[in-house]
């Protein structure tokens, strides 16, 4: 039985979980329409959760994604802390207020949120998804007997055959047009940066796993392609940010939608990860800071401060937008249409 089928998901289609994006009414939307709707917990804790899958399970009894983000805990080092500190200070007082005195870690990693785990395994999510690394084989032991299958983003081969030696049931292959956060497992390792195209058809034929195909991917055509590739379905993320469901913001669509789109960037300057956006105020800083950034996520601290105290000024420049190269193609429009054209189109290929 292939993926898809086990989870009685007609449509080759997922909905990246996209932290801070996706609402459980942009899932639930999602999987009614014959897809997989996705949310992420990673930016909440899991009594935030809890309410998120309550949420969709009020709108919906089909199966959805729960995405969770596995890091490594950056050790802080308080020097390179307050350097950072400094170099954005003039940024906060532009705009009447102070930077931090301090930065701490703001999102847990699910490598040590035993609370996490516990409140997954109780609710039993059909699927359960990770970013940045893989879990210990005991937590994924656990979320397998919980019935949940499990989902692992891979940016290589290597992080790949991890996964599949981990007991992962597929990979998420992230090229590098995709946007949001990178999902490599070490961040200041080499990055190969393969394409979607190269990513999915290596994976495809070498690791073993069903392959989601992820990143610049707008379309039917482009789940077609991912499909003729090898994939076993196509995860799209930037196509769904301009839905109403979505919790992005006026300035965020309003950017989408212009001419930011056509030249996305990757950055490290907000979060202290590598991830794609469209170019503002923030992501040029960061081209020209000339600092060593804090790591992940205390770097993130820093940034979402600055993007609260930008944004009460009226100043909406230095937001975390996050989109893939794909962005040009977006269509507006509620997902439960989006899902139903993309299906259209999808058809209309074969």
């Amino acid at each position: 039985m292939s993926l898809l089928d086990s989870l009685g998901i007609p449509l080759p289609i997922v909905q990246a979980p996209m932290a801070g994006v996706s609402t459980p009414e942009l899932a639930a939307a999602v999987s009614n329409a014959d897809a997989l709707g996705s949310i992420s917990v990673a930016a909440t804790d899991a009594a935030g959760a809890r309410e998120m899958i309550a949420g969709i399970r009020l709108l919906s009894n089909r199966p959805f994604n729960v995405n969770v983000f596995v890091h490594q805990p950056t050790a802080q080092d308080a020097a390179r802390e307050a350097a950072w500190i400094a170099a954005m200070a003039p940024l906060f007082h532009e705009y009447g207020a102070q930077p931090p005195a301090a930065l701490r870690p703001i999102y847990r990693s699910f490598i040590e949120d035993d609370e996490m785990l516990a409140l997954l395994l109780e609710t039993a999510p059909a699927v359960v998804s990770f970013h940045f690394g893989l879990p210990d084989a005991g937590r994924i032991a656990a979320l397998k007997n919980a019935g949940c299958l499990s989902l692992a983003t891979a940016t290589s081969l290597g992080e790949a055959q991890a996964a599949k030696a981990a007991g992962i049931d597929a990979v998420v292959a992230q090229g590098w047009e995709a946007g949001g956060h990178r999902g490599v497992f070490e961040p200041d390792a080499p990055d190969a940066r393969l394409g979607t195209l190269a990513l999915t058809r290596l994976l495809a034929r070498r690791s073993g796993l069903p392959v989601i195909a992820a990143g610049g991917i707008m379309d039917g055509h482009g789940i077609c392609a991912a499909l003729d590739l090898g994939a076993v379905a196509a995860q799209l993320g930037t196509a769904f940010v301009a839905c109403p469901e979505s919790s992005a913001d006026a300035a965020y669509r309003a950017a989408l939608a212009g001419h930011a789109a056509m030249n996305t960037v990757m950055t490290s300057a907000i979060s202290g990860r590598p991830a794609r956006g469209l170019p503002n105020r923030f992501t040029q800083w960061g081209e020209n800071v000339g600092l060593p950034h804090p790591g992940y996520p205390v770097t993130y601290d820093a940034g979402k401060a600055l993007i609260a105290a930008a944004k009460a000024a009226g100043e909406t420049g230095y937001a975390a937008q996050w989109a893939g190269q794909g962005a040009p193609l977006s269509r507006p429009m509620p997902a439960a249409e989006l899902v139903a054209l993309l299906a259209d189109e999808l058809r209309s290929r074969n």
